[in-house]
């Protein structure tokens, strides 16, 4: 290696532009357009059927049901659309598409031939995973935010806005319900940090991106099962899915914190033991595409 190459190497800038050139290929795809797209149009739609059953001053909803029951209450403030269309989107939506990018992260240039035109760069494999791994994590969030901002504008156009009620009864502002509103989406973003590393290590087992997208979420399908079975309930506090929905915690007054403390170690022990063995299959793996 010339002393050019290594300058090149070690340089942050050249990292940067790695990350930036990364950041930019996964978000032309058309795959990812067309996953954001059926993410904005999930709050659409719930705020559409909302509003037409309610049409004839019925409630929406009513709160019987199992999880947060902010649908209910959709009808009194927009705001509540949010909160709605994250927790419909979460057990399933989201995590899909955060699999199929993780997952088609590696597998996906392997099998377009270009992930050994990567490492000769030289990108060298360490920092190349990390800029894939880094990518996924920009993904989740503005996966993340594209919902809430969708069911923010449609809120805003179908329900009144204002002062709103937490789940424990008391009255606060609009402004500090927009500052809950963004806190649940870091916390829901955060959530999907254990099935982006999950999607890259199925990544570097293969070389073909429709079979690690397809393995990501069979995977991601089954953990839900496996939390959705009474006999199995001792290891449901290890699953990455179990404490998803704790977000609803931030909605209270005084905030809960037991869960979402929970939540976010439980995603960072995920992040750890998944990312360690992305790293360690991906540095030893012979890339002969």
């Amino acid at each position: 290696m010339s002393r050019a190459e290594a300058v090149r190497k070690a340089s942050p800038l050249w990292t940067l532009g790695l990350f930036r050139s990364e950041l930019l290929t996964t978000f032309r795809r058309w795959r990812t357009l067309a996953l954001l797209g059926v993410l904005a149009a999930v709050p659409v739609l719930v705020g559409i059927a909302v509003r037409i059953e309610t049409g004839d001053g019925s409630s929406a909803g009513g709160g019987g049901g199992g999880g947060p029951a902010f649908i209910s209450q959709i009808t009194n403030n927009g705001l509540f659309l949010v909160f709605t269309a994250l927790a419909a989107t979460l057990p399933f939506f989201l995590p899909m598409a955060v699999g199929v990018v993780a997952g088609d992260a590696l597998a996906g240039e392997a099998n377009a031939g270009t992930l050994r035109y990567l490492l000769v760069a030289p990108a060298g494999r360490t920092r190349l995973l990390f800029t894939k791994y880094a990518a996924v994590l920009v993904f989740c969030l503005v996966a993340t935010l594209v919902v809430a901002v969708s069911a923010l504008a449609t809120g805003a156009l179908l329900f009144p806005l204002g002062d709103l009620t937490t789940i424990s009864g008391t009255r606060i502002g609009f402004s500090e319900g927009l500052v809950r509103a963004l806190l649940i989406a870091l916390v829901v973003a955060a959530s999907l940090v254990g099935v982006a590393a999950l999607g890259l290590f199925v990544s570097t087992l293969t070389s073909s991106g429709i079979a690690a997208m397809a393995t990501t979420v069979g995977l991601l399908i089954t953990v839900q099962i496996v939390d959705q079975i009474p006999q199995l309930h001792a290891v449901h506090p290890y699953l990455f899915s179990h404490y998803w929905l704790s977000f609803a915690d931030l909605m209270r007054e005084p905030v809960h914190w037991d869960d979402l403390t929970k939540n976010l170690g439980l995603q960072a022990l995920y992040a750890a033991v998944f990312g360690s063995a992305a790293w360690a299959r991906f540095t030893s793996k012979d890339i002969t595409a």
